[in-house]
């Protein structure tokens, strides 16, 4: 899936519970730490993504207990911890519902999804959602925003940054599969020294790790 369908997701989640913590914490904060927490596995991608930062159970268990805390404690920063670990196990463990992490996914040739470091596996994808910036990855996504757009915890600015997410999340949709005829387009139009080569480097455990460099 992508990153910002993550994100929407956590948001649209993060948007329907306030109304249970608004007493406690501003709408921004949660909405923010939702966002953010909803993203931060993808930090992966730099790596060995979908394993080096993604825990469907690691993040299951820190979200479970930091709601706990918050049943106990409420506060600004237990409450923004608490939703923040939900958006990142809903994120961990949607993705082995999506497909496989390749750098041509409509094409799959790697059956793996999420790695469980409980179990030392990897999950195989279910491929619900086929791809990364698949259409009906979109629509997942629209969705969630528009879920989190409709309740009653965002403001105007709020809303106006969910449009905003979604308008990308649509270019990047419709772009998906050009990716790499664009990189060479704009490859052509600048100087070698200037534009990183940036690949996608498959490992033979199945991975992939993104490599940059200097164009030569």
């Amino acid at each position: 899936m992508m990153a910002t369908t993550h994100a929407l997701l956590g948001v649209a989640v993060a948007a329907l519970s306030y109304p249970l913590v608004g007493d406690h914490v501003g709408a921004p904060l949660v909405l923010a730490a939702a966002f953010a927490g909803g993203l931060a596995p993808d930090i992966d991608v730099l790596g060995h993504h979908r394993k080096t930062t993604h825990f469907p159970v690691g993040y299951s268990v820190l979200a479970v207990a930091a709601s706990a805390v918050v049943a106990l404690a409420p506060g600004p920063v237990t409450v923004a911890l608490a939703v923040a670990l939900v958006a990142a196990a809903l994120h961990a463990v949607s993705d082995i519902f999506g497909g496989s992490p390749e750098p041509e996914p409509w094409n799959p040739t790697v059956d793996r999804a999420v790695f469980d470091h409980l179990l030392g596996r990897w999950h195989r994808p279910r491929r619900y959602v086929r791809y990364s910036g698949a259409p009906e990855d979109f629509l997942l996504g629209a969705g969630a925003g528009l879920v989190a757009i409709a309740a009653s915890a965002t403001s105007p600015t709020a809303d106006a940054a969910l449009w905003a997410v979604l308008a990308f999340s649509a270019v990047y949709t419709l772009t998906r599969k050009r990716f790499g005829q664009l990189q060479r387009v704009l490859g052509r139009l600048a100087p070698a020294w200037v534009t990183p080569a940036v690949r996608v480097v498959e490992r033979d455990d199945g991975g992939t790790t993104l490599a940059v460099g200097r164009g030569e």
